[in-house]
Protein backbone atom coordinates (compact mmCIF):
# COMPACT_ATOMS: atom_id res chain seq x y z
CA UNK A 1 0.00 0.00 0.00
CA UNK A 2 1.20 3.47 -0.82
CA UNK A 3 2.38 5.42 2.19
CA UNK A 4 0.54 8.74 1.73
CA UNK A 5 -3.19 9.45 1.44
CA UNK A 6 -4.18 10.82 -1.97
CA UNK A 7 -7.63 12.00 -0.98
CA UNK A 8 -9.58 12.24 2.23
CA UNK A 9 -12.96 12.59 0.58
CA UNK A 10 -13.81 9.64 -1.62
CA UNK A 11 -17.53 9.16 -2.26
CA UNK A 12 -19.08 5.73 -1.79
CA UNK A 13 -19.60 3.98 -5.11
CA UNK A 14 -22.82 2.00 -5.63
CA UNK A 15 -22.99 -0.95 -7.98
CA UNK A 16 -26.44 -0.43 -9.40
CA UNK A 17 -28.42 -3.48 -10.36
CA UNK A 18 -26.42 -6.03 -8.32
CA UNK A 19 -28.39 -7.99 -5.74
CA UNK A 20 -26.36 -9.96 -3.23
CA UNK A 21 -27.92 -11.64 -0.18
CA UNK A 22 -26.53 -10.64 3.19
CA UNK A 23 -26.06 -12.97 6.12
CA UNK A 24 -26.83 -12.30 9.79
CA UNK A 25 -23.59 -12.28 11.73
CA UNK A 26 -22.98 -14.46 14.79
CA UNK A 27 -21.95 -12.75 17.99
CA UNK A 28 -18.50 -14.30 18.44
CA UNK A 29 -15.51 -13.15 16.40
CA UNK A 30 -12.27 -15.01 15.88
CA UNK A 31 -8.78 -13.72 16.57
CA UNK A 32 -6.03 -13.52 13.95
CA UNK A 33 -3.58 -16.33 14.64
CA UNK A 34 -0.87 -18.23 12.77
CA UNK A 35 -3.03 -21.37 12.58
CA UNK A 36 -3.20 -22.89 9.11
CA UNK A 37 -6.87 -23.15 8.27
CA UNK A 38 -9.21 -23.91 5.43
CA UNK A 39 -12.90 -23.16 5.20
CA UNK A 40 -15.30 -24.82 2.81
CA UNK A 41 -18.39 -22.83 1.86
CA UNK A 42 -21.75 -24.57 1.81
CA UNK A 43 -23.81 -24.21 -1.37
CA UNK A 44 -27.45 -23.24 -1.30
CA UNK A 45 -29.82 -25.75 -2.80
CA UNK A 46 -30.20 -23.72 -5.96
CA UNK A 47 -26.70 -22.48 -6.68
CA UNK A 48 -23.17 -23.66 -7.30
CA UNK A 49 -20.92 -23.40 -4.23
CA UNK A 50 -17.87 -21.20 -4.18
CA UNK A 51 -14.66 -23.23 -3.82
CA UNK A 52 -12.42 -23.37 -0.79
CA UNK A 53 -9.09 -21.70 -1.55
CA UNK A 54 -6.15 -23.68 -0.21
CA UNK A 55 -4.13 -21.58 2.21
CA UNK A 56 -1.23 -23.95 1.60
CA UNK A 57 -1.23 -23.01 -2.09
CA UNK A 58 -1.46 -19.30 -1.32
CA UNK A 59 1.47 -19.63 1.08
CA UNK A 60 3.46 -21.45 -1.62
CA UNK A 61 3.10 -18.37 -3.85
CA UNK A 62 4.31 -16.19 -0.95
CA UNK A 63 7.36 -18.41 -0.63
CA UNK A 64 8.10 -17.95 -4.32
CA UNK A 65 7.85 -14.17 -4.07
CA UNK A 66 10.11 -14.17 -1.03
CA UNK A 67 12.68 -16.30 -2.88
CA UNK A 68 12.49 -13.97 -5.88
CA UNK A 69 13.26 -10.98 -3.65
CA UNK A 70 16.13 -12.80 -1.98
CA UNK A 71 17.66 -13.58 -5.38
CA UNK A 72 17.27 -10.02 -6.64
CA UNK A 73 18.74 -7.63 -4.13
CA UNK A 74 16.19 -8.25 -1.38
CA UNK A 75 13.17 -6.51 -2.94
CA UNK A 76 10.55 -6.54 -5.71
CA UNK A 77 10.36 -2.79 -6.38
CA UNK A 78 8.70 -1.75 -9.65
CA UNK A 79 11.16 -1.69 -12.54
CA UNK A 80 13.62 -3.95 -10.75
CA UNK A 81 14.74 -7.47 -11.60
CA UNK A 82 12.73 -8.68 -8.62
CA UNK A 83 9.57 -7.14 -10.04
CA UNK A 84 10.16 -8.61 -13.50
CA UNK A 85 10.73 -12.07 -12.02
CA UNK A 86 7.55 -11.71 -9.96
CA UNK A 87 5.55 -10.79 -13.05
CA UNK A 88 6.99 -13.71 -15.01
CA UNK A 89 6.08 -16.12 -12.20
CA UNK A 90 2.44 -14.99 -12.22
CA UNK A 91 2.26 -14.80 -16.02
CA UNK A 92 3.62 -18.32 -16.52
CA UNK A 93 1.11 -19.84 -14.09
CA UNK A 94 -1.81 -18.02 -15.69
CA UNK A 95 -0.85 -18.91 -19.26
CA UNK A 96 -0.54 -22.57 -18.29
CA UNK A 97 -4.04 -22.40 -16.80
CA UNK A 98 -5.56 -21.08 -20.03
CA UNK A 99 -5.89 -17.35 -19.39
CA UNK A 100 -5.63 -14.68 -22.04
CA UNK A 101 -2.66 -12.77 -20.61
CA UNK A 102 -1.20 -9.43 -21.68
CA UNK A 103 1.42 -7.01 -20.37
CA UNK A 104 0.81 -3.27 -20.47
CA UNK A 105 3.89 -1.07 -20.41
CA UNK A 106 3.42 1.90 -18.08
CA UNK A 107 5.51 4.57 -19.76
CA UNK A 108 4.49 7.27 -17.26
CA UNK A 109 5.41 5.25 -14.18
CA UNK A 110 8.23 6.49 -11.99
CA UNK A 111 9.87 3.14 -12.65
CA UNK A 112 8.58 2.25 -16.14
CA UNK A 113 7.49 -1.38 -16.11
CA UNK A 114 4.52 -3.58 -16.93
CA UNK A 115 1.06 -4.19 -15.55
CA UNK A 116 -0.13 -7.77 -16.00
CA UNK A 117 -3.73 -8.32 -17.14
CA UNK A 118 -5.37 -11.76 -17.32
CA UNK A 119 -8.89 -12.51 -18.53
CA UNK A 120 -10.77 -15.76 -18.28
CA UNK A 121 -12.38 -16.53 -21.66
CA UNK A 122 -15.98 -16.94 -20.53
CA UNK A 123 -18.98 -14.73 -19.94
CA UNK A 124 -20.12 -11.62 -21.85
CA UNK A 125 -17.30 -9.28 -22.82
CA UNK A 126 -19.38 -6.20 -22.00
CA UNK A 127 -20.08 -7.36 -18.44
CA UNK A 128 -16.72 -7.44 -16.63
CA UNK A 129 -15.89 -7.86 -12.94
CA UNK A 130 -12.27 -7.03 -12.17
CA UNK A 131 -10.03 -8.12 -9.29
CA UNK A 132 -6.68 -6.39 -8.77
CA UNK A 133 -3.65 -6.20 -6.49
CA UNK A 134 -0.33 -4.43 -6.76
CA UNK A 135 2.59 -6.73 -7.51
CA UNK A 136 5.39 -4.36 -6.59
CA UNK A 137 6.94 -3.75 -3.18
CA UNK A 138 9.15 -1.11 -1.66
CA UNK A 139 12.94 -1.15 -1.94
CA UNK A 140 13.37 -1.78 1.81
CA UNK A 141 12.32 -5.44 1.77
CA UNK A 142 10.68 -8.35 -0.05
CA UNK A 143 7.15 -6.94 0.30
CA UNK A 144 5.33 -10.11 1.34
CA UNK A 145 2.36 -8.78 3.27
CA UNK A 146 2.59 -5.60 1.17
CA UNK A 147 1.64 -6.92 -1.28
CA UNK A 148 2.51 -10.50 -2.14
CA UNK A 149 -0.51 -11.44 0.01
CA UNK A 150 -2.94 -9.69 -2.32
CA UNK A 151 -1.08 -10.88 -5.42
CA UNK A 152 -1.01 -14.50 -4.21
CA UNK A 153 -4.65 -14.43 -3.14
CA UNK A 154 -5.71 -13.39 -6.64
CA UNK A 155 -3.33 -15.80 -8.36
CA UNK A 156 -4.67 -18.80 -6.48
CA UNK A 157 -8.28 -17.70 -7.04
CA UNK A 158 -7.55 -17.35 -10.75
CA UNK A 159 -6.03 -20.84 -10.89
CA UNK A 160 -8.98 -22.38 -9.04
CA UNK A 161 -11.44 -20.65 -11.39
CA UNK A 162 -9.59 -22.10 -14.38
CA UNK A 163 -9.46 -25.58 -12.86
CA UNK A 164 -13.20 -25.62 -12.15
CA UNK A 165 -14.10 -23.91 -15.44
CA UNK A 166 -17.71 -23.10 -14.49
CA UNK A 167 -20.29 -21.47 -16.72
CA UNK A 168 -19.73 -17.74 -16.41
CA UNK A 169 -22.46 -15.12 -16.08
CA UNK A 170 -19.91 -12.27 -16.31
CA UNK A 171 -16.39 -11.91 -17.65
CA UNK A 172 -13.68 -12.03 -14.95
CA UNK A 173 -10.49 -10.01 -15.35
CA UNK A 174 -7.51 -10.08 -12.99
CA UNK A 175 -4.78 -7.45 -12.77
CA UNK A 176 -1.40 -7.19 -11.06
CA UNK A 177 -0.27 -3.56 -10.94
CA UNK A 178 3.18 -2.02 -11.15
CA UNK A 179 4.48 1.13 -9.47
CA UNK A 180 1.74 1.31 -6.84
CA UNK A 181 4.20 2.27 -4.15
CA UNK A 182 5.31 5.33 -6.12
CA UNK A 183 1.82 6.82 -6.43
CA UNK A 184 -0.65 4.24 -7.82
CA UNK A 185 0.92 4.83 -11.21
CA UNK A 186 0.29 1.45 -12.86
CA UNK A 187 -3.43 1.35 -12.13
CA UNK A 188 -3.81 5.02 -13.06
CA UNK A 189 -2.14 4.33 -16.40
CA UNK A 190 -4.52 1.42 -17.03
CA UNK A 191 -7.68 3.37 -16.17
CA UNK A 192 -6.57 6.30 -18.34
CA UNK A 193 -5.98 3.90 -21.23
CA UNK A 194 -9.62 2.75 -21.27
CA UNK A 195 -12.14 4.29 -23.60
CA UNK A 196 -15.50 5.44 -22.21
CA UNK A 197 -17.07 2.30 -23.66
CA UNK A 198 -14.48 0.03 -22.02
CA UNK A 199 -14.99 1.74 -18.68
CA UNK A 200 -18.70 1.14 -19.05
CA UNK A 201 -18.05 -2.58 -19.38
CA UNK A 202 -16.51 -2.68 -15.90
CA UNK A 203 -19.31 -3.47 -13.46
CA UNK A 204 -17.05 -3.55 -10.42
CA UNK A 205 -13.40 -3.36 -9.41
CA UNK A 206 -12.19 -5.17 -6.27
CA UNK A 207 -8.79 -4.37 -4.75
CA UNK A 208 -6.72 -6.49 -2.34
CA UNK A 209 -3.79 -4.79 -0.63
CA UNK A 210 -2.18 -6.18 2.54
CA UNK A 211 -4.60 -8.99 3.41
CA UNK A 212 -2.45 -10.97 5.87
CA UNK A 213 -1.31 -8.50 8.56
CA UNK A 214 -0.09 -10.30 11.68
CA UNK A 215 -1.96 -7.97 14.06
CA UNK A 216 -4.58 -7.46 11.44
CA UNK A 217 -8.18 -6.37 11.36
CA UNK A 218 -10.97 -7.09 8.90
CA UNK A 219 -11.48 -4.01 6.75
CA UNK A 220 -13.57 -3.52 3.61
CA UNK A 221 -13.36 -0.57 1.23
CA UNK A 222 -16.74 1.24 1.20
CA UNK A 223 -18.14 -1.43 3.48
CA UNK A 224 -21.75 -0.22 3.29
CA UNK A 225 -21.87 -0.04 -0.51
CA UNK A 226 -23.73 -2.52 -2.68
CA UNK A 227 -20.43 -3.36 -4.37
CA UNK A 228 -18.98 -4.49 -1.04
CA UNK A 229 -21.96 -6.73 -0.24
CA UNK A 230 -20.50 -10.11 -1.30
CA UNK A 231 -17.21 -9.44 0.49
CA UNK A 232 -19.06 -8.40 3.63
CA UNK A 233 -21.52 -11.30 3.41
CA UNK A 234 -18.71 -13.83 3.62
CA UNK A 235 -16.98 -12.20 6.57
CA UNK A 236 -20.36 -11.67 8.26
CA UNK A 237 -20.96 -15.41 7.98
CA UNK A 238 -17.82 -15.94 10.08
CA UNK A 239 -18.92 -13.40 12.70
CA UNK A 240 -16.01 -11.05 11.97
CA UNK A 241 -17.92 -7.74 12.09
CA UNK A 242 -15.75 -6.00 9.45
CA UNK A 243 -15.17 -2.26 9.51
CA UNK A 244 -14.58 0.48 6.95
CA UNK A 245 -11.03 0.63 5.58
CA UNK A 246 -10.42 4.19 6.77
CA UNK A 247 -6.63 3.87 6.79
CA UNK A 248 -6.53 2.76 3.16
CA UNK A 249 -8.77 5.40 1.63
CA UNK A 250 -7.09 6.89 -1.44
CA UNK A 251 -3.92 4.87 -0.84
CA UNK A 252 -4.30 1.90 -3.18
CA UNK A 253 -5.24 0.93 -6.70
CA UNK A 254 -9.00 1.19 -6.33
CA UNK A 255 -8.62 4.99 -6.18
CA UNK A 256 -8.42 5.80 -9.90
CA UNK A 257 -11.18 3.30 -10.74
CA UNK A 258 -13.43 5.06 -8.24
CA UNK A 259 -12.46 8.44 -9.65
CA UNK A 260 -13.47 7.18 -13.11
CA UNK A 261 -16.96 6.27 -11.84
CA UNK A 262 -16.36 2.52 -11.63
CA UNK A 263 -17.87 0.85 -8.52
CA UNK A 264 -15.13 -0.36 -6.17
CA UNK A 265 -14.50 -2.31 -2.97
CA UNK A 266 -11.89 -4.68 -1.56
CA UNK A 267 -10.35 -6.28 1.51
CA UNK A 268 -7.47 -5.07 3.69
CA UNK A 269 -6.00 -6.15 7.04
CA UNK A 270 -4.29 -2.89 7.98
CA UNK A 271 -0.88 -1.25 7.67
CA UNK A 272 0.94 1.06 10.10
CA UNK A 273 -2.14 2.37 11.93
CA UNK A 274 -2.67 0.99 15.43
CA UNK A 275 -5.30 -1.48 16.53
CA UNK A 276 -7.76 -0.03 19.02
CA UNK A 277 -8.77 -1.71 22.26
CA UNK A 278 -12.24 -2.31 20.87
CA UNK A 279 -10.80 -3.98 17.77
CA UNK A 280 -8.48 -6.15 19.87
CA UNK A 281 -11.45 -7.23 21.98
CA UNK A 282 -13.38 -8.12 18.82
CA UNK A 283 -10.66 -9.67 16.66
CA UNK A 284 -7.85 -10.58 19.04
CA UNK A 285 -4.31 -9.32 18.68
CA UNK A 286 -2.54 -6.47 20.48
CA UNK A 287 -4.19 -3.13 21.16
CA UNK A 288 -2.22 0.07 20.47
CA UNK A 289 0.17 -1.82 18.16
CA UNK A 290 0.41 -1.55 14.38
CA UNK A 291 -1.69 -3.91 12.30
CA UNK A 292 1.52 -4.70 10.39
CA UNK A 293 4.63 -4.15 12.52
CA UNK A 294 6.85 -4.71 9.44
CA UNK A 295 5.08 -2.26 7.13
CA UNK A 296 7.58 -1.07 4.48
CA UNK A 297 10.46 -2.69 6.35
CA UNK A 298 12.99 -5.43 5.64
CA UNK A 299 11.14 -7.78 8.03
CA UNK A 300 8.15 -7.95 5.66
CA UNK A 301 8.89 -11.60 4.86
CA UNK A 302 6.80 -14.77 4.86
CA UNK A 303 7.06 -14.69 8.67
CA UNK A 304 5.10 -11.42 8.62
CA UNK A 305 1.77 -13.00 7.60
CA UNK A 306 -1.21 -14.32 9.56
CA UNK A 307 -2.43 -17.49 7.87
CA UNK A 308 -5.88 -17.09 9.42
CA UNK A 309 -6.41 -13.54 8.20
CA UNK A 310 -5.00 -14.37 4.77
CA UNK A 311 -7.16 -17.44 4.33
CA UNK A 312 -10.33 -15.58 5.25
CA UNK A 313 -9.50 -13.01 2.59
CA UNK A 314 -8.74 -15.67 -0.03
CA UNK A 315 -12.01 -17.51 0.61
CA UNK A 316 -13.92 -14.23 0.68
CA UNK A 317 -12.57 -13.42 -2.79
CA UNK A 318 -13.78 -16.80 -4.04
CA UNK A 319 -17.20 -16.26 -2.52
CA UNK A 320 -17.51 -12.80 -4.11
CA UNK A 321 -16.24 -14.03 -7.47
CA UNK A 322 -18.80 -16.85 -7.54
CA UNK A 323 -21.60 -14.53 -6.44
CA UNK A 324 -20.77 -11.91 -9.04
CA UNK A 325 -19.72 -13.93 -12.06
CA UNK A 326 -20.67 -17.56 -11.55
CA UNK A 327 -23.53 -17.62 -9.06
CA UNK A 328 -22.89 -18.91 -5.59
CA UNK A 329 -24.70 -19.60 -2.37
CA UNK A 330 -24.72 -17.65 0.84
CA UNK A 331 -22.77 -19.59 3.46
CA UNK A 332 -25.38 -21.59 5.35
CA UNK A 333 -25.11 -23.85 8.34
CA UNK A 334 -24.77 -27.53 7.61
CA UNK A 335 -25.43 -28.74 11.14
CA UNK A 336 -23.21 -31.63 12.14
CA UNK A 337 -21.13 -33.32 14.80
CA UNK A 338 -17.60 -33.03 13.47
CA UNK A 339 -15.48 -35.06 15.91
CA UNK A 340 -14.90 -38.60 14.69
CA UNK A 341 -14.59 -41.56 17.07
CA UNK A 342 -15.26 -39.34 20.06
CA UNK A 343 -15.96 -42.37 22.24
CA UNK A 344 -12.65 -44.02 21.27
CA UNK A 345 -14.37 -47.34 20.53
CA UNK A 346 -12.92 -47.56 16.99
CA UNK A 347 -9.25 -47.56 17.93
CA UNK A 348 -7.05 -44.50 17.58
CA UNK A 349 -8.17 -43.30 14.11
CA UNK A 350 -8.38 -40.34 13.43
CA UNK A 351 -6.86 -39.33 16.76
CA UNK A 352 -3.16 -38.70 17.24
CA UNK A 353 -2.24 -39.71 20.78
CA UNK A 354 0.70 -40.46 23.03
CA UNK A 355 1.38 -44.17 23.44
CA UNK A 356 -1.18 -45.91 25.63
CA UNK A 357 -3.52 -42.91 25.99
CA UNK A 358 -6.44 -44.50 24.13
CA UNK A 359 -7.05 -47.63 26.15
CA UNK A 360 -9.52 -50.08 27.66
CA UNK A 361 -7.34 -50.66 30.74
CA UNK A 362 -9.39 -51.46 33.82
CA UNK A 363 -7.71 -49.00 36.20
CA UNK A 364 -10.07 -46.19 35.12
CA UNK A 365 -13.53 -47.01 33.74
CA UNK A 366 -14.87 -45.56 30.50
CA UNK A 367 -18.00 -43.46 30.79
CA UNK A 368 -19.62 -45.41 27.95
CA UNK A 369 -18.37 -48.47 26.09
CA UNK A 370 -14.96 -49.92 26.88
CA UNK A 371 -12.45 -47.34 25.67
CA UNK A 372 -11.49 -43.89 26.86
CA UNK A 373 -8.51 -41.52 26.67
CA UNK A 374 -6.40 -41.76 29.83
CA UNK A 375 -3.77 -39.06 30.19
CA UNK A 376 -1.13 -39.02 32.94
CA UNK A 377 -1.47 -40.66 36.37
CA UNK A 378 2.20 -41.59 36.77
CA UNK A 379 3.18 -39.47 39.75
CA UNK A 380 6.28 -38.30 37.89
CA UNK A 381 7.13 -35.57 35.39
CA UNK A 382 5.30 -36.43 32.17
CA UNK A 383 3.42 -34.82 29.26
CA UNK A 384 0.84 -36.69 27.17
CA UNK A 385 -1.44 -35.47 24.42
CA UNK A 386 -4.47 -36.32 22.31
CA UNK A 387 -5.46 -34.45 19.15
CA UNK A 388 -7.72 -34.52 16.10
CA UNK A 389 -8.14 -32.16 13.13
CA UNK A 390 -11.75 -31.06 12.62
CA UNK A 391 -13.56 -28.78 10.17
CA UNK A 392 -16.31 -26.51 11.47
CA UNK A 393 -18.93 -25.50 8.90
CA UNK A 394 -19.58 -21.80 8.37
CA UNK A 395 -22.83 -19.99 9.03
CA UNK A 396 -24.14 -21.84 12.09
CA UNK A 397 -25.60 -20.20 15.19
CA UNK A 398 -23.84 -22.32 17.82
CA UNK A 399 -20.62 -24.33 18.01
CA UNK A 400 -20.12 -26.39 21.18
CA UNK A 401 -17.17 -28.59 22.07
CA UNK A 402 -18.34 -31.05 24.72
CA UNK A 403 -16.54 -33.85 26.54
CA UNK A 404 -16.84 -35.85 29.74
CA UNK A 405 -13.85 -35.51 32.05
CA UNK A 406 -12.93 -37.49 35.16
CA UNK A 407 -10.03 -36.15 37.25
CA UNK A 408 -8.54 -38.39 39.92
CA UNK A 409 -5.63 -37.06 42.00
CA UNK A 410 -3.35 -37.92 44.89
CA UNK A 411 -2.46 -34.26 45.40
CA UNK A 412 -3.54 -32.97 48.82
CA UNK A 413 -3.45 -29.23 48.20
CA UNK A 414 -6.60 -27.21 47.87
CA UNK A 415 -4.94 -24.18 46.34
CA UNK A 416 -2.10 -25.13 43.96
CA UNK A 417 -2.53 -26.54 40.44
CA UNK A 418 0.42 -28.91 40.15
CA UNK A 419 -0.92 -31.03 37.28
CA UNK A 420 -2.89 -29.65 34.36
CA UNK A 421 -5.01 -30.62 31.35
CA UNK A 422 -5.03 -27.92 28.65
CA UNK A 423 -7.69 -27.87 25.93
CA UNK A 424 -6.76 -26.04 22.72
CA UNK A 425 -8.20 -25.27 19.29
CA UNK A 426 -5.22 -24.58 17.06
CA UNK A 427 -2.93 -22.30 19.06
CA UNK A 428 -5.77 -20.93 21.21
CA UNK A 429 -6.23 -22.27 24.74
CA UNK A 430 -9.92 -22.85 25.41
CA UNK A 431 -9.74 -24.10 29.00
CA UNK A 432 -7.37 -25.52 31.61
CA UNK A 433 -8.28 -28.07 34.29
CA UNK A 434 -6.08 -29.31 37.13
CA UNK A 435 -5.84 -31.43 40.23
CA UNK A 436 -8.02 -28.75 41.86
CA UNK A 437 -10.94 -29.93 39.67
CA UNK A 438 -10.80 -33.53 40.87
CA UNK A 439 -14.17 -35.25 41.27
CA UNK A 440 -15.44 -38.74 42.04
CA UNK A 441 -16.94 -39.30 38.60
CA UNK A 442 -17.22 -37.86 35.10
CA UNK A 443 -18.24 -34.22 34.71
CA UNK A 444 -19.45 -32.87 31.36
CA UNK A 445 -17.51 -29.85 30.13
CA UNK A 446 -18.84 -27.62 27.34
CA UNK A 447 -16.88 -24.89 25.54
CA UNK A 448 -18.01 -22.33 22.97
CA UNK A 449 -15.86 -22.59 19.83
CA UNK A 450 -17.91 -20.30 17.56
CA UNK A 451 -14.78 -18.23 16.98
CA UNK A 452 -13.49 -21.01 14.73
CA UNK A 453 -16.54 -21.19 12.45
CA UNK A 454 -15.57 -22.09 8.91
CA UNK A 455 -12.08 -23.24 9.88
CA UNK A 456 -10.18 -26.48 10.01
CA UNK A 457 -8.38 -26.58 13.35
CA UNK A 458 -6.67 -29.15 15.54
CA UNK A 459 -8.39 -29.96 18.83
CA UNK A 460 -5.72 -30.85 21.36
CA UNK A 461 -5.83 -32.13 24.94
CA UNK A 462 -2.45 -31.94 26.70
CA UNK A 463 -1.85 -33.35 30.17
CA UNK A 464 1.20 -32.28 32.17
CA UNK A 465 2.19 -33.83 35.47
CA UNK A 466 4.88 -32.72 37.91
CA UNK A 467 7.45 -34.87 39.73
CA UNK A 468 5.27 -36.36 42.45
CA UNK A 469 1.70 -37.31 43.44
CA UNK A 470 -0.27 -38.47 40.41
CA UNK A 471 -3.20 -36.77 38.71
CA UNK A 472 -5.19 -38.70 36.12
CA UNK A 473 -7.24 -37.02 33.38
CA UNK A 474 -9.74 -39.37 31.71
CA UNK A 475 -11.75 -38.21 28.67
CA UNK A 476 -14.72 -39.84 26.98
CA UNK A 477 -17.52 -39.02 24.55
CA UNK A 478 -15.94 -35.97 22.87
CA UNK A 479 -18.25 -34.08 20.47
CA UNK A 480 -18.22 -30.79 18.59
CA UNK A 481 -21.73 -29.91 17.49
CA UNK A 482 -22.49 -27.13 15.01
CA UNK A 483 -26.15 -26.15 14.70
Amino acid sequence: MRGRTLSAGIALAVFAGMTVPLVAQPATASPPTATTVTRPIAASAAALAAPDISITNVQAHLTQFNAIATSNGGNRRAGSAGYTASLNYVKTRLQSAGYTVSEQYCSSCRYPSNNLIAEWPGGPADQVVMFGAHLDGVAAGPGINDNATGSSTLLENALVLAAQNPTMTKRVRFAWWTDEEQGLNGSRFYVNSLSATQRGYLKGYYNFDMVGSTNGGYFINRVTSTTAAPLKAYWDSLGLQPEENVEGQGRSDDYYFQQAGIPTSGYAAGASARKTSAQAAKWGGTANSAYDPCYHRSCDTTANVSATVLNRAADGVAYALWQLAVGGGTPTCTGSQVVANGGFESGSTPWTASSGVITNASGQPARTGSYKAWLNGFGSTRTESLSQSVTLPAGCATYTLSFWLHIDTAETTGSTAYDRLTVQAGSTTLATYSNLNAATGYVQRSLNVAGFAGQTVTLRFTGTEDSSLQTTFVLDDVTLQAS
